[in-house]
């Protein structure tokens, strides 16, 4: 199964190049890395079209900031993998995790994973959802 990993970016030019090499390494083989610029202000923008872009397989650009809903269906409409990822450019949640994330979903136990900062720890079901803890990688 192909992984797309969207990583909505406004103006996060302090932390969009540690994110998008931690998603790289990340032990997940296949792996593809979309990153959409919301139309920074910063020089978030300016890197991403220089040596950062290339690290990413995809970089789009919106010419106005349209927020972030936005920028996840644009990243959304352009991946190509089989499972869609979305990564914050905040460090907040670490794609060392990706493998425990995406267990309940290759294996069959869920059609949909959603994860939450505060909850720590393996995958559970909450009500009639899984949810995933997920710790710092700053």
């Amino acid at each position: 199964m192909k992984l797309s990993v969207i990583i909505p970016c406004y103006n996060e030019k302090d932390t969009i190049e540690t994110i998008i090499r931690a998603v790289r390494a990340c032990p997940v083989l296949d792996a593809e890395i979309v990153v959409v610029d919301d139309c920074s202000t910063d020089g978030s923008k300016e890197l991403l079209k220089g040596h950062v872009g290339q690290l990413a397989d995809m970089v789009i650009f919106h010419e106005a900031n349209q927020g972030k809903g936005a920028s996840l269906r644009t990243g959304i409409t352009a991946a190509t993998g089989d499972i869609v990822i979305v990564q914050d450019a905040d460090l907040e949640c670490s794609p060392e995790e990706y493998p425990i994330l995406l267990e309940p979903i290759v294996s069959g136990k869920a059609d949909a994973l959603f994860g939450s900062r505060f909850m720590g720890g393996r995958p559970h079901r909450s009500g009639l959802f899984l949810a995933h803890g997920s710790k710092s990688i700053s």
